[in-house]
């Protein structure tokens, strides 16, 4: 069993001497550093044990011991009683052998990304990373690889920025449907354990409803998290949901102070992202999961969704989404002060997808031609219009917005103003109502002087009019399923 003490004495060392101590008024230090300011989209990567079996989702590892379910069935069909193959007996199965580490860090940059944040560790417990606090890990077992080291180093030869996951957490009781029954998950445990603790669950939807964590269990989340900055130095720190139980909160100041600390020896900007108000507002970056802002914030925030609907994971069924609508949630997220981190799940074996890819491939050729509208871009004062609403929260990217195109997000770069076009006019015919010269009781008075407008990506020259209600825009020759993007030269 792995000894925590000399550990958690450096983290109470780190704060001490830092300039960030564990209390909300002294984190409230932290500034947003500029890198992410700029960066609008990134990766998520979600890929582990549960890809193995690739059957529901990524929580296959709680789901397979939940009496009843489809998973619990599947898998009794298919691999037999848990008691005889249990979630550890993937493990020799997870054996990554197509893994490159080049061809993802490639790939990404092919898409766009400016970041990547990969899982470090999942609900299942099991660490895709070297690390001395416990063998349950992919470079002793399994791939036998440190995934982590390895796409960080392709990552910086990318120029993409680094990040990590801990999703460990939830760990406390993700595994405890298996004491329920004859499996093999079963008293006595201890700390190390693959399947320690494995508490019980009252329901997943209710954060408050299990049994609080011990102080040992806490204590072990936040040494295995300190243990990931100091080895990986990840520029992004992201939490899943379970952070915000109250029990945490202690914790997380100490994590934030160790982590934001350590970065002001690196001379390097880190990010938090977390999810509900588990962080103190202003301390870290609030992320919305599969959802996002029916306005504009004032402050800098993020979206984290994926390529499949059904599932982080890859599955067997995936439920992908198209590109095209990822485009548009990436211009309507930016234009309100925001930035996309998309995931996608590669298989067990180590090869993404080719539905993963060649969307990932789609967003990027958008990229290439739109960028200045993203890349960079500031929020304009007003950020779009069009009779398109939002459905504001999480859990929503799988409504359809069925966006027309009257539905326009504006952002601003430089001495452009670029106003993005949800939907393609099959008459080559637009309009952008805040532009118009005439004031209203929805919209101020817009002095600019309107220099030149032009289409990124299309030879078309557009012809443009400007009267008191509108600028309107008539361009031929511009047919695509994708956002247009319109750069209006300003003085």
């Amino acid at each position: 069993m792995y000894d925590m003490k000399p550990y958690l004495e450096k983290i109470d060392k780190v704060i001490a001497e830092g300039k960030y101590k564990d209390t909300w008024e002294s984190l409230q230090q932290y500034r947003v550093p500029e890198w992410y300011r700029a960066a609008k989209f990134g990766i998520f990567i979600h890929w582990g044990i549960y890809s193995v079996p690739a059957f529901g989702s990524e929580w296959y590892s709680r789901n397979m011991y939940v009496q009843g379910s489809e998973e619990f069935e599947h898998h009794v069909k298919t691999y037999g009683p848990q008691k005889e193959f249990g979630y550890k007996d993937f493990i020799p199965m997870f054996k990554a052998e197509k893994f490159s580490a080049k061809a993802w860090a490639e790939l990404f940059k092919e898409a766009g990304a400016q970041y990547v944040v990969p899982v470090a560790e999942h609900h299942d417990g099991f660490q895709m990373y070297k690390s001395e606090i416990s063998h349950w890990n992919a470079y002793e077992m399994g791939p036998c690889r440190d995934v982590l080291g390895e796409l960080n180093q392709q990552f910086h030869d990318q120029g993409i920025v680094n990040g990590a996951s801990s999703h460990r957490v939830e760990h406390w009781f993700f595994m405890g449907h298996g004491k329920q029954f004859d499996s093999d998950i079963h008293e006595p445990m201890q700390r190390g354990d693959f399947y320690w603790p494995a508490m019980e669950e009252k329901g997943h939807q209710d954060i408050f409803s299990e049994p609080t964590p011990t102080q040992e269990y806490l204590e072990d989340w936040l040494v295995r998290t300190c243990e990931l900055i100091d080895q990986y130095r990840p520029k992004i720190l992201y939490f899943d949901w379970w952070i915000h139980h109250s029990s945490v909160k202690p914790y997380l100041k100490k994590l934030a102070a160790y982590y934001y600390n350590r970065a002001e020896e690196w001379g390097e900007g880190v990010v938090i992202n977390y999810k509900h108000d588990a962080f103190m507002f202003g301390t870290a970056v609030v992320d919305i999961e599969r959802g996002q802002f029916a306005d504009v914030k004032p402050y800098i925030w993020q979206t984290d969704t994926a390529v499949a609907l059904n599932s982080w994971g890859y599955t067997e069924n995936n439920e992908y989404r198209p590109a095209c609508d990822i485009l548009c949630d990436l211009v309507d997220i930016v234009s309100k002060n925001g930035r996309l981190l998309l995931n996608v799940g590669p298989r067990a074996d180590g090869t993404i997808p080719e539905e993963d890819a060649s969307i990932l491939r789609e967003i990027g050729q958008w990229l290439a031609v739109n960028g200045e509208a993203i890349y960079g871009c500031k929020v304009w004062r007003q950020f779009g219009e069009g009779p398109t609403k939002i459905i504001e929260g999480q859990f929503s990217d799988g409504v359809k917005k069925n966006f027309t195109s009257r539905d326009v997000r504006y952002t601003v770069n430089g001495s452009n103003l670029y106003a993005t076009v949800l939907k393609c006019d099959e008459n080559g015919q637009y309009e952008f109502e805040a532009l118009g010269e005439k004031e209203s009781a929805v919209k101020p008075n817009f002095h600019g002087i309107i220099r030149n407008v032009e289409v990124l990506g299309f030879d078309a020259k557009p012809q443009w009019e400007r009267d008191e209600t509108s600028l309107k825009v008539k361009v031929s020759g511009v047919k695509t399923e994708n956002p247009v993007v319109f750069k209006i030269q300003i003085d």
